[in-house]
């Protein structure tokens, strides 16, 4: 054997170059993620905003055809006008939650869909269709705030529903919606509002919309009735 042919050329390192490769496109997928990411994230919250707008606007007319029938919005006086007119409709309306009040429409057959009480915000689910005695609009499937005690007669840019207020506060929560607020007026108009930094909204005049020292509210604070999560 001559000596060219007993010298052997060492092999490429082909498993250093396939390691290499490997975690290059790693890299470049985490990167290119990383970039897309906030846009999906961008247009989720840009989605569960208009969901909600939607929803927020049909609680309006039905808010104006309960107030045409009973005098006034949900509260606890217009259970019992509810129950008087329809006695056998098996629903529980008693609590303080918006979920107790807004029952109230189903016992009035009013609607038969618990699709426009729906927000996205923490700890809430959309609702599952059951409407039936003890699941209806349960624990985490109502996503509006509710103001008690108005009526369509009282003064227009009162906030009547709302979202995504932080449950037992005043403040907003500014993650859902992109520091957005959704709020109903007692006008049947829907605004949004920019969430400050403290949490609060204000109106044109500065004043935080829910505090009591707001002209609209007369020196009372607002009879404000979260959802149940």
């Amino acid at each position: 054997m001559s000596e060219e042919e007993s010298i052997q050329e060492p092999e490429p390192p082909r498993k250093s170059f396939r390691w290499r490769f490997w975690l290059l496109q790693i890299v470049l997928i985490a990167i290119l993620v990383g970039l897309v990411m906030p846009y999906v994230f961008t247009l989720k919250k840009k989605a569960d905003q208009g969901c909600a707008t939607c929803n927020i606007r049909q609680l309006g007319f039905a808010l104006l055809e309960f107030e045409a029938d009973f005098g006034s919005y949900p509260s606890e006086a217009t259970a019992q006008l509810v129950t008087n007119k329809n006695p056998n409709h098996g629903l529980d309306l008693s609590g303080v939650s918006s979920n107790a009040l807004f029952r109230q429409f189903f016992a009035a057959r009013f609607t038969q869909s618990e699709s426009m009480f729906y927000a996205w915000i923490p700890d809430g689910r959309k609702p599952d269709g059951d409407i039936s005695p003890g699941k209806l609009l349960e624990k985490g499937e109502v996503g509006f705030a509710y103001v008690a005690g108005l009526t369509a007669e009282g003064k227009p840019a009162r906030p009547i529903a709302f979202t995504p207020i932080i449950p037992g506060t005043t403040r907003f929560d500014s993650k859902p919606f992109d520091g957005f607020a959704l709020v109903l007026r007692t006008d049947n108009s829907v605004r949004t509002y920019d969430i400050h930094k403290d949490g609060h909204i204000y109106d044109d005049k500065g004043i935080s919309l829910l505090s009591p020292k707001n002209p609209i509210w007369d020196g009372e604070a607002p009879d404000i009735r979260y959802p149940e999560l």
